[in-house]
């Protein structure tokens, strides 16, 4: 690896973030949902079902940032399906980039190769910040086995950023 570069870590940091948002969702599809049936009982899927609006957080927050922009115009439902996946990677790019930004000023960061920061991300975003931006149900009301999957998610999310970060960090 070449000398220090903040800029080098954050574009190497964004290559991973692009990387393991799409590992995370293919995660999601396939060992996240087997993950999920063996994890939830009937009545968390009960709650659950009964504080869903058929939309996730990234819809949620892709709403918010809309009315934000335009003063009180919402998207529609549609609209919101296709914003979703970019507010999702878009948010995986910049997380990524500060953690490969953080990498080279404190390598510390990168401890269990991506699980920590996988594990922080976790617990900021989804524990923290989205039931506090009201993108999703109250973390008092959420089933406590609901929280497997998105933690499973977001260890792999860390995983697969470090390992390209890593990689690319190398090529620059």
């Amino acid at each position: 690896m070449s000398k220090r570069s903040i800029l080098r870590g954050a574009v190497a940091g964004i290559a991973g973030g692009l990387f393991a948002s799409w590992v995370m969702n293919e995660f999601m599809a396939g060992p996240g949902q087997t993950l999920t049936n063996a994890v939830e009982t009937p009545r968390d899927k009960f709650i659950l079902k009964q504080h869903s609006d058929g939309e996730d957080a990234t819809m949620h927050a892709a709403d918010k940032i809309a009315e934000l922009a335009t003063g009180g115009q919402h998207l529609t439902h549609e609209q919101r399906a296709k914003a979703g996946p970019v507010m999702h990677y878009a948010f995986g790019a910049l997380a990524g980039g500060v953690y490969g930004a953080l990498a080279e000023v404190t390598p510390a960061v990168t401890s269990g190769f991506g699980t920590s920061f996988g594990s922080v991300l976790f617990t900021g975003a989804d524990v923290l910040a989205v039931p506090a931006l009201k993108l999703s149900m109250p973390l008092k009301e959420t089933p406590p086995s609901s929280l497997a999957t998105p933690f499973a998610a977001h260890i792999v999310y860390g995983l697969s950023t470090e390992l390209i970060r890593r990689l690319v960090r190398k090529l620059l």
